[in-house]
């Protein structure tokens, strides 16, 4: 197949594009969020091919995968077709929604033609999507293997624009938090971090790494903290288990079914984690044991193999 999508979210596009097709992302000369192109800092194969918009109408697709509500528009100035009518589509939902959650209408609710498919069944029970056909297909993780060696009596944490986002991400939590371990931070826009929460700057470093350096440094640490209250399932604390790190989560969205018991702790009860962290710190035998439990549930449930059969069972479904 040659399939039409936007780079949008790069950890999750590494894992679909090593399937077996060609995968077709359009480029802009700035390479802004509407041609961003071929991941720079993300290990891509060749079947990704970048093409400037006047180049798509004629480069064909045998499907669509849309991510935001403008690329039905995009679609239909780039490529002259709609999704959906006129060639098959997919609109994939990475997010959780907002708003009145109850009740929140999916922008892709009552358009012919297409099925929503979902990151996480919490996702699905959430979205309004009307009588638009919906289907799940969990999240796939390119294995960076078991890499964790819990050198460092450290918590990490990973999250992007934790200022910006506020309560959403748990950036709130991170003071207290960094009472029961030194917390290091990755993602863009964390510099400063410490200071702006008025956390002790070495109970709080920042770090932006580029992906391909990220794992190791993770997997430096001894736990892998998760304090987010409301967003979609969180592809760091699956690779964090991959990596084989024992984890600390609040009990949100999916998390409940992503970490079994075994693989580490998780609760609403911010005290009940602010003691497992520093446990785990405490006790290194005990966070390889639950480390590698966490890998071995990631790797039956969020493997890739699965994750890329479940996508071409779909997408022979929808193109059928």
């Amino acid at each position: 197949m040659r399939i039409l999508l936007w780079h949008v979210h790069g950890s999750w596009t590494t894992a679909f594009v090593q399937g077996p097709h060609t995968y077709v992302v359009p480029v802009t000369g700035d390479r802004g969020p509407d041609g961003l192109g071929r991941a720079r800092t993300f290990d891509w194969p060749d079947s990704v091919v970048e093409l400037p918009p006047e180049r798509l109408r004629d480069a064909g697709a045998d499907l669509v995968v849309l991510q935001r509500p403008h690329e039905f528009g995009l679609a239909r100035r780039w490529l002259g077709l709609r999704p959906g009518v006129d060639v098959p589509a997919v609109y994939l939902e990475h997010n959780a929604p907002g708003g009145p959650v109850p009740d929140t209408r999916h922008p892709a609710a009552g358009r012919p033609g297409l099925t929503v498919v979902h990151v996480t069944h919490f996702n699905r029970l959430m979205w309004d999507c009307g009588a638009t056909p919906t289907t799940v297909i969990e999240h796939g993780i390119v294995d960076p293997g078991p890499l964790w060696t819990g050198r460092l009596a450290r918590a990490a944490v990973v999250v992007n624009e934790p200022l910006r986002r506020g309560r959403t991400t748990g950036t709130d939590l991170l003071p207290y938090f960094s009472e029961a371990a030194p917390l290091d931070v990755f993602g863009m826009g964390t510099d400063g971090l410490a200071g702006r929460l008025g956390i002790p700057a070495e109970r709080c470093r920042s770090h932006e790494l580029v992906q391909s350096a990220l794992h190791r440094e993770m997997a430096e640490r001894r736990v892998y903290l998760h304090p987010v209250r409301w967003t979609s399932l969180g592809l760091s604390l699956l690779e964090a288990m991959h990596l084989g790190m024992p984890v600390v989560a609040l009990a949100t969205t999916e998390v409940c079914e992503a970490v079994p018991a075994r693989a580490g702790v998780v609760s609403n009860r911010i005290e009940l984690l602010h003691d497992a962290v520093r446990e785990f710190v405490a006790d290194p035998a005990r966070a390889r044991e639950t480390g590698r439990a966490a890998r071995a549930a990631a790797l039956a449930r969020y493997g890739l193999p699965r994750f890329l059969d479940d996508w071409d069972r779909l997408i022979k479904e929808v193109t059928r």
